[in-house]
């Protein structure tokens, strides 16, 4: 069985019963218990993991507070369902990825806190969004972020995220490149200690490299001090 509901021209499907199991027993929630549910406050609880999404089922939530805990993923899309929302507060959370479009549909929505999450990319537009007071408090704490509220301009931002991005990969990149040096000079080294002919071929080309450095920087040195002697009175 399935109730419907509708809201601002709109209609909502939602299951007529929620079952859940205490205590190896099962017991079915109706459709009217948890849609008078209009206060959630699960802030300071340590709780982890992603908001579930079945969380649009309590429509009639106008207060939900889930900040400060160890949430991660994305923000649920289906939080824009809660139509009924007067404030919602996620700060204080782990929450990554972008900002869902559809907390621009919440008209009701008049207290919002994003704040220190790992939060990135454009802020969603909306003139309820717009409309909310302290714009910088609300996505403050999240880098990632751009839009008018936080002063940075999304196209510059996804250039300097794109250089931080290679920035990162350069210790890689040196140490492949270390790592392929030591090799390769180890893989001489062993082949010239296991090859006579080619140790002696190694160290003769040594000498006669030296002994020619040797005689064009003494030639040089020559020359250069007869200049000296030519020049003094």
């Amino acid at each position: 069985m399935k109730a419907v509901v509708s809201h601002d021209t709109k209609d909502f499907y939602y299951e007529e019963s929620i079952p859940v199991i205490t205590k190896d027993q099962k017991r079915d929630y109706t459709f009217p218990i948890y849609n008078l549910l209009v206060i959630l406050d699960l802030s300071s609880n340590s709780l982890a993991g992603q908001i579930p999404e079945e969380i649009s089922l309590l429509i009639g939530l106008t207060n939900l507070n889930l900040s400060n805990n160890e949430l991660t993923g994305a923000i649920p899309n289906q939080i824009g369902d809660l139509r009924q929302l007067d404030s919602l507060d996620l700060s204080f959370n782990e929450f990554s990825v972008s900002i869902p479009s559809s907390l621009s549909a919440l008209t009701y929505l008049s207290h919002l806190n994003l704040s220190y999450n790992n939060l990135s990319g454009a802020i969603p537009s909306g003139q309820q969004l717009q409309a909310l007071d302290n714009q910088m408090y609300i996505f403050i704490g999240n880098h990632g972020l751009c839009g008018d509220p936080v002063g940075r301009n999304c196209s510059t931002h996804d250039v300097e995220q794109s250089g931080l991005k290679d920035i990162d990969h350069m210790p890689s990149v040196y140490l492949a490149m270390s790592i392929g040096f030591v090799v390769g000079l180890w893989t001489v080294f062993c082949t010239m200690l296991m090859k006579r002919t080619w140790r002696a071929a190694f160290f003769q080309f040594i000498d006669m490299t030296y002994d020619m450095v040797y005689v064009q920087v003494a030639v040089r040195w020559a020359r250069m001090m007869e200049k000296i002697q030519d020049g003094a009175p």
